[in-house]
């Protein structure tokens, strides 16, 4: 029979190391190691130097860039190998996790384990994965020309991909546990949907904060600055004024704080009408993951925000984003299914 165990195994396997890998990148934005490597090198690169004089070789060449020249011009090498360690495991597991998807496929392939539907969708995976890559790449080169920061617009654009490519692979793994269509509520089926859109525009909005550093500014919570609830700067920063929203770091992070509320409201409106409806019991279950996970999230975006963006409460805010992404995966699978 096509599509065994193996696949599903082989595709959880896949979200479990985009998971990891995702938490090491949130620990590498945080401590500011994502420029430490200034090239890609596919091979080569998957060791890191091995010896001292190696290590002497990076960290000059290191210096050749804006951010050792305007930032880190106070680093030893100790600090060095401090910045680089991030940035090669991120690398790392990326590579890893191309071999995870790349080498298991074409066994599948060759063995006949896939039915063509389920080849047709492992393509897009393939192809969401190299995209992911060339969007790290991408992102990198932005901050090794004057300024030593990445483009929050790219950095956007590679965690966003990340996440949809975890979720996509997990629909294709739920596609293989539960094949079966059944009669479904189209209509609040699609009220997930949208919540399900609203939840990625979230997360494209705090990938410019973090791209921004808007999140170590406004430390305060319910209002700005302990005083309003729009603080000026949310306007007057860029002009036009729209370009606030996306590219000054109060506007960012107004949208932010406030698309949060947007989508607590919306999946508890999800919750309350379930609540009139005959579910089954995943069904159930996904929805009221649902509303302990954003209440969850909320409150950690709340205390990431006081406290001014720790490493650990910053990554466990991207934690929570992905489960909340899960669990809004599965229950919209489970309306379609």
């Amino acid at each position: 029979m096509k599509d065994n165990k193996k696949v599903v195994y082989w595709l959880f396997t896949g979200c479990f190391l985009i998971f990891v890998m995702v938490i090491v990148g949130g620990i590498t934005r945080l401590t500011h190691s994502g420029l430490s490597i200034s090239d890609y090198k596919l091979i080569s690169g998957t060791i890191p130097p091995l010896n001292e004089e190696e290590w002497i070789a990076e960290f000059e060449h290191y210096k050749q860039f804006p951010e050792y020249q305007k930032l880190h011009f106070h680093f030893d090498l100790e600090d060095f190998k401090d910045i680089y360690f991030w940035e090669w495991l991120h690398r790392f597991i990326g590579r890893f996790i191309g071999i995870v998807f790349i080498i298991p496929f074409l066994y599948f392939l060759v063995t006949k384990q896939l039915s063509r539907s389920t080849i047709k969708k492992s393509l897009v995976l393939l192809f969401l994965g190299g995209f992911q890559g060339f969007l790290g790449w991408y992102m990198v080169k932005s901050g090794l020309v004057d300024m030593p920061a990445v483009s929050h617009y790219r950095l956007a654009m590679h965690l966003t991909t990340a996440f949809l490519t975890f979720a996509y692979a997990f629909w294709v793994a739920m596609d293989l546990i539960y094949p079966r269509r059944k009669e479904i509520n189209k209509k609040f089926r699609n009220i997930i949907g949208v919540g399900l859109v609203i939840l990625i525009i979230q997360i494209v909005w705090g990938a410019f904060v973090a791209g921004l550093d808007a999140g170590w500014i406004h430390n305060t919570w319910p209002t700005m600055n302990e005083e309003k609830w729009i603080h000026e700067t949310v306007y007057i920063e860029q002009n036009p004024v729209w370009k606030n929203f996306v590219e000054g770091k109060s506007g960012v992070q107004f949208v932010h704080r406030y698309m949060a509320y947007i989508v607590v409201g919306f999946i508890f409106y999800i919750w309350y009408k379930s609540r009139s409806m005959a579910l089954r019991l995943p069904q159930q279950k996904g929805i009221n993951a649902l509303l302990i996970l954003v209440f969850v999230q909320f409150i950690l975006g709340v205390l990431t925000l006081i406290y001014a963006v720790p490493v650990w409460l910053g990554v466990a805010h991207q934690v929570g984003a992905f489960f909340l992404l899960t669990a809004m995966t599965y229950t919209l699978h489970r309306f379609s299914r």
